[in-house]
């Protein structure tokens, strides 16, 4: 059901870099189709959104009035969950913005001994897309970890779209909005969303920046539309790596390799462990508690085409595997995680202890599960304020100031051939011959 690799075995790094392989890339016809869509909103606006609901989620809808939640309809969905959905969404929401709180970046300025003062200026974008899925999974988690730091951030409008396939709505996604402070839904899904998104329509506000996951579809047109919007990135499937000493219950490592595993079938759940004994327990566990799986046949095939138990010969070998693999989600199963945490580069979260599964990270610990796929957290971070945000420099020159800048200004200039650089700096030199 799951490979099993050895560390030690000569073929181990091209028998792992084959397990990890995965590329973002969409086939010519989806592709084509795609711009297709895109270049249809572009010209027809509402018209195209109305009838690619209809023929995609098999809508009946007959005006784009038809593809608008109102806030009231929201806060009616909200009042109509049962106390303990309330609850666990309202506990969710207080975790997940006082941790974003803490993200939140001001402006500043410092003045140099001449009166020059520089600083930076940070301001929330205007208007930001958020993407939620909808159909065979609806997300209402989804929903929270991209609105709230928007709305942390300061931003005063988001946009939101969700496909509602067969006119089927979630309510804790619509619940879900209502609390996070979306301002505007459309039940609109697909590329056709993304696009409306990114020029605007009659009805649909233009954005400034999308984010939220989608299938490959949505991840195409997130591409295509970068630059004339901004995106959160292109997200692949979900993955966990766990690193367990071996004191951990089985079933419980088990239970959190199919926590990623029962996302989709490329999701991706790996055991690290020098203890070959402890990964005979789990690869045991995982066959027992399989068949308990509502979702069953995607765990199955998850784990038998990307899943890895791997033994490693001790502690040094694990930590490079770590920062090699660059995971997405991180569980340090160990007694002293702390400990480890100076030798962690490269992951997008970090789950400390036997206690803290990944699951908690989903929901309600607070910190965003919008995370780096695919080895990107070597250079990437979760979702945050910070990227609702943007920074503008500052700059103010006293006379004397710019009078010594522009003595440097103009040699740098010149040297480059860009006299008319250089020139202007020169007007500014106090005392200069004309």
């Amino acid at each position: 059901m799951i490979r099993r690799l050895e560390s030690a075995s000569s073929d181990f790094r091209s028998a792992l870099d084959a397990l990890l392989a995965w590329e973002a890339v969409s086939d010519a016809s989806l592709q084509q189709t795609v711009d297709e869509i895109i270049r249809r909103v572009r010209t027809d606006g509402d018209e195209a959104l109305l009838a690619y609901s209809v023929r995609f989620d098999r809508l009946s809808a007959t005006s784009i009035r038809d593809l608008v939640l109102s806030p009231e309809q929201l806060e009616a969905a909200y009042d109509g969950l049962p106390a303990a959905e309330k609850n666990a969404l309202n506990v969710a929401v207080d975790r997940i913005r006082r941790y974003h709180e803490h993200q939140k970046a001001s402006s500043w300025q410092y003045e140099e001994a001449d009166g020059t003062r520089l600083g930076q200026q940070v301001t929330p974008l205007d208007r930001v897309g958020i993407y939620v899925p909808g159909g065979k999974a609806s997300y209402p988690s989804s929903v929270l970890m991209n609105a709230i730091p928007a709305r942390v951030a300061g931003v005063a409008e988001i946009i939101m779209c969700v496909p509602t396939p067969g006119g089927e709505t979630n309510n804790l996604v619509l619940a879900a909005a209502w609390l996070a402070g979306v301002t505007h839904v459309f039940t609109v899904g697909g590329a056709q969303a993304v696009a409306a998104m990114a020029y605007g329509t009659a009805s649909v506000p233009r954005v400034d920046k999308i984010v939220g996951p989608g299938n490959s579809f949505v991840a195409t047109a997130k591409r295509q539309v970068f630059g004339q919007v901004g995106i959160d990135m292109i997200a692949g499937p979900s993955e966990i790596l766990v690193y367990c000493d071996g004191k951990t219950p089985a079933d419980w490592i088990a239970m959190d390799l199919f926590s990623q595993a029962e996302h989709d079938e490329m999701a991706q759940s790996i055991l690290i462990s020098e203890d070959a004994s402890f990964l005979d327990a789990v690869e045991a566990s995982l066959t027992k508690l399989l068949p308990t799986l509502e979702r069953e046949v995607i765990a199955r095939t998850s784990l038998a085409g990307r899943g890895a138990l791997i033994h490693v010969q001790n502690r040094e070998e694990a930590l490079d595997l770590i920062n090699h693999i660059a995971p997405e989600h991180l569980e340090l199963s160990v007694e002293d995680p702390a400990a480890l945490l100076p030798r962690i580069r490269h992951a997008g979260a970090i789950f400390m202890g036997r206690f803290t599964p990944e699951a908690l990270g989903d929901y309600c610990a607070g910190p965003n599960h919008v995370l780096p796929t695919s080895g990107t957290a070597r250079f990437s971070s979760p979702l945050g304020v910070y990227d609702f945000q943007k920074r503008s420099s500052l700059i103010y020159c006293s006379a004397s100031g710019a009078s010594e800048l522009a003595k440097v200004a103009s040699v740098l200039a010149r040297g480059e051939s860009l006299t008319a650089h250089a020139r202007s700096a020169e007007y500014r030199i106090l005392d200069r011959e004309a």
